[in-house]
């Protein structure tokens, strides 16, 4: 039975049984592997027993798969169906007709999840993995609270325990992120905190610190590996990360081929990459075999500008140093991400697969400011009726220029997008913006150092 549209597929459906067994790894269909993550200590490819203090065994068989399926667990799908997966197609017609395009854009309704955005994907089969393997406890870092909330939810399901560092400037901006997620019943901190010993020795500097994602990702390590029954979790870059979102752009592409209809431009907010790469990488396998001419472009903050303006190198994965090497674009480890609303948008490198994907072209990058990106946003609130999250709204900013210069070519193009977040709990950035209190941040320098010559 073909997936049910309705309404000449301004919204396109599947039925619960449709959703997919497996996660995509797109490893499999890369012309060779991608550079391995190294020991800092030795510049030598890390072993993956090493890693087994701090991640679940079965996450780590994940990261370094070349299987092109990984079966989902039924207790994840099970999980997936709870949480309101498939998610709905959607046609953008209003947007359309307000600028008046022959383009057609289509989004992913990834903001329909308990938590609003796409993170319960990959936190219920981490949570799930831990949970068999034993683990009571789980630590991680958020930024906007996205990734936090969902790993609380699943945290939650699963019966785990869960502690959450919040990057400090996030924590004060989304009060309503730290309460969801301890309505879960998560423990937040804001980082830097003094419950570390790197946190610590942050504020000893600056007692107010902004904090970053690289250090909470640290303190995040430093608490797991000071806690015998814990394990961490993260909620992108890694290749295990983006399998799981995988989900995502499988269930997209069914319901594009029950319409009969193949994007030419396929776009996504990037931060760590799981979003864009979840909803994207399922389309990109047809590319990478020469079946496809479809466009990839990943958006970014210019504040944070990793790909467009960052160096193709091995970096740390945080601000201590704790993590391996990983070949990425980066603007240092080191680099004090500006206080931007995308907090989820503030990470100084990028997944390495998707590194690798911009460096080989497959996949283009664009970077705008963010008050471009809420005026996109507002537009996009005027027409849809839903709110996007800062993080997505720079991706629907994208859309927006694309759609505009469809009309200016008169070329019927189809745009699709993942709408990876709902922005009702970023109602301060918009209040912010439209007060005209929104600073545009972009650095004058970057400096990367150099690990591995």
């Amino acid at each position: 039975m073909e997936a049910l549209t309705i309404r000449e597929d301004t919204r396109v459906n599947l039925r619960q049984d449709e959703i997919p067994s497996s996660w995509y790894n797109i490893q499999s269909d890369l012309s060779e592997p991608l550079p391995p993550p190294l020991d800092p200590s030795t510049r030598q490819p890390v072993n993956p027993q090493s890693l087994e203090r701090i991640f679940a065994k079965e996450l780590i068989r994940q990261e370094i798969s070349s299987e092109r399926s990984i079966r989902i667990p039924e207790e994840v799908r099970e999980a997936y169906l709870q949480i309101g997966r498939p998610t709905p197609l959607v046609r953008a017609k209003r947007l359309e007709k307000f600028l008046r395009t022959p383009a057609k854009i289509y989004y992913k309704a990834e903001y329909l999840s308990p938590t609003g955005s796409h993170k319960p994907n990959t936190a219920i089969a981490q949570a799930y993995y831990n949970s068999q393997q034993g683990t009571a406890r789980l630590v991680t870092e958020s930024g906007a609270g996205q990734w936090g909330s969902a790993l609380a939810l699943a945290s939650a399901i699963f019966k785990l325990r869960c502690k959450v560092y919040m990057v400090r400037v996030s924590y004060n901006q989304k009060p309503g992120r730290r309460t969801m997620m301890e309505t879960y019943g998560a423990e937040v901190t804001a980082s830097p905190s003094g419950e570390t010993k790197f946190g610590r020795s942050l504020l000893d500097q600056e007692k107010d610190h902004p904090g970053t994602l690289g250090i909470a990702i640290s303190e995040a390590l430093e608490d797991t590996v000071t806690h015998e029954d814990s394990r961490y979790c993260l909620g992108s870059v890694l290749n295990h990360v983006l399998l799981h979102q995988s989900i995502i752009g499988l269930e997209a592409k069914k319901q594009f081929e029950s319409i009969d209809v193949e994007p030419d431009i396929i776009a996504g907010c990037i931060g760590g990459g799981s979003n864009f790469a979840g909803f994207a990488y399922p389309f990109m396998t047809d590319k990478l075999k020469g079946r496809s001419n479809s466009r990839f472009v990943a958006c970014e903050p210019k504040a944070v500008p990793s790909t467009t303006r960052g160096v193709y190198t091995y970096d740390f994965g945080d601000t201590a140093e704790m993590t391996p090497l990983l070949k990425m674009y980066t603007i240092g480890h080191k680099y004090a991400s500006p206080p931007i609303h995308s907090g989820g948008l503030r990470y100084h490198g990028k997944a390495p697969s998707l590194c690798y994907l911009i460096n080989k072209g497959y996949i283009e990058s664009v970077a705008y400011h963010q008050n471009e990106v809420f005026q996109a946003a507002r537009t996009f609130a005027q027409t849809e009726g839903m709110i996007p999250a800062p993080e997505t709204a720079h991706c629907i900013k994208f859309v927006i220029d694309e759609a505009i210069k469809c009309k200016e070519s008169n070329e019927s193009k189809v745009i699709a997008f993942n709408n990876c977040g709902h922005g009702l709990l970023d109602l301060k950035a918009y209040e912010d913006f439209q007060a005209g209190r929104l600073v545009d941040y972009e650095p004058a320098n970057i400096e990367v150092e150099t690990y591995i010559k």
